[in-house]
């Protein structure tokens, strides 16, 4: 089983970014991808995750309207699409496995993680 997160990078206050998380040798039916961040000195913090089933999402409150959850089964691909970038965005963001049928943001129902990438919003 392997998560890999890539797309991160330094962008502008304002600015998009698009993170990708590829999952590859999980072969469950039933599961939930999720995004997390944390930001320095900060605890990990759930951003947006998507039911792999039926695409439900859920998202934290500080990027309604600014960041979308999608996925691509067919590839095995989460997306986080990052718009109307802030500094405050600035974290490492992972992506996680939830092995079973929900969705939530909460860090401790998921089992599987991949390695961060990071972005960094500044000027």
């Amino acid at each position: 089983l392997q998560l890999q997160a890539s797309g991160g990078g330094l962008v502008q206050p304002g600015g998009s970014l698009r993170l990708s998380c590829v999952v590859s040798g999980f072969t469950e039916r039933y599961y939930t991808i999720g995004w997390f961040r944390q930001g320095p000195g900060k605890e990990r913090e759930g951003v947006a995750c998507v039911a792999h089933d039926d695409g439900s999402t859920l998202y934290t409150n500080t990027v309604k309207g600014r960041f979308t959850v999608s996925r691509n089964n067919a590839e095995n691909t989460v997306y986080l699409q990052m718009d109307n970038l802030k500094p405050e965005d600035t974290a490492v963001y992972y992506c996680a496995i939830l092995p079973t049928l929900m969705v939530s943001l909460r860090p401790d129902r998921y089992t599987y993680w991949g390695q961060g990438t990071l972005v960094t919003v500044s000027s």
